[in-house]
This record gives structure tokens, C-alpha cells and sequence, in this order.
């Protein structure tokens, strides 16, 4: 170290960008040892998607198989039904990506 650095004091911008770091610590949780429940919220809403992409037309087929064999309209309900659900799945989807991660 030279001379100069080490004789160096403090200045107001060296105390200003100490004060901003462990603000932003605060604000950020980090250093806080497990992850706050906060940011868990983005792997729940990408299992919400998941789940209504693989549920929502696997239910409307198994309803609309069923309904077919039962009203004997064979494949009409059950195209009608898949339809639906795929539509209503993107919509769902939809109303989850305007939601905020954080």
C-alpha cells in the first residue's frame, strides 16, 4: 500500500456507498441465510402453469370420453371438451404471467 491510501480518510461518498450497500442487503434479504418466502412465488406460478397445461385438457378429454360413452355422441363432446379446456388453460396462464414474481 502507498502512502497515500493509507493516510486516506473516509470521505462522504466512501460513507454514502457503504450506506446504500447494506440498504440494499436489507431490502434484498441477502447475507439472511434461507430464502425468504417471498421468492419462492416464481416457482409457484411456474408449477400453476404446468399444472393447467397438463390438467385442464387431460380433464376435459377424460370428461369428454366419458360423456361420449355415456350419451353415445362419440367424438364430438370429447373435441368439444379438449377445446375448451386448452382455451380456458391459456387463459389461465394468461391471468398468471400479468402477476408479479416478486
Amino acid at each position: 500500500m502507498t502512502a497515500l491510501t493509507q493516510d486516506r480518510a473516509p470521505s462522504d461518498l466512501d460513507r454514502r456507498i457503504a450506506d446504500a450497500k447494506t440498504a440494499e442487503a436489507a431490502r434484498t434479504g441477502a447475507g439472511t441465510g434461507p430464502k425468504a418466502p417471498g421468492d419462492a412465488k416464481g416457482y409457484k406460478q411456474g408449477s400453476r402453469v404446468l399444472m393447467d397445461l397438463i390438467g385442464m385438457p387431460l380433464g376435459g378429454v377424460i370428461l369428454g370420453y366419458a360423456l361420449d360413452s355415456w350419451l353415445g355422441t362419440s367424438p364430438w363432446l370429447l373435441l368439444t371438451l379438449l377445446a375448451l379446456s386448452i382455451v380456458a388453460a391459456f387463459r389461465s396462464i394468461y391471468k398468471i404471467s400479468k402477476e408479479r414474481a416478486e
